[in-house]
């Protein structure tokens, strides 16, 4: 049997959904269930599904932040 692993570099966060981040190639991932979120349009207003409930991409970019650098002590 053959795996496959992939890692991407957190490049943004939304601020009302921790668990909810954005890759360097502007994919949104669930961090809970490893999953990708699908782009949806909705009437003609483009975004995401997130917690159930539709957001747009102009109003997630007002609730995106960097991530917090976390320190190793090794």
């Amino acid at each position: 049997m053959h795996t496959f692993t992939v890692t991407y570099a957190i490049k943004y966060v939304i601020r009302f959904a921790p668990n909810y981040v954005f890759n360097q190639h502007k994919e949104c991932y669930n961090l809970k269930t490893g999953r990708r979120i699908k782009k949806v349009v909705q009437g003609r207003s483009i975004g995401y599904n997130i917690k159930g409930k539709f957001h747009s991409l102009t109003s997630l970019r007002k609730h995106l932040i960097k991530p917090k650098e976390e320190e190793c002590p090794f």
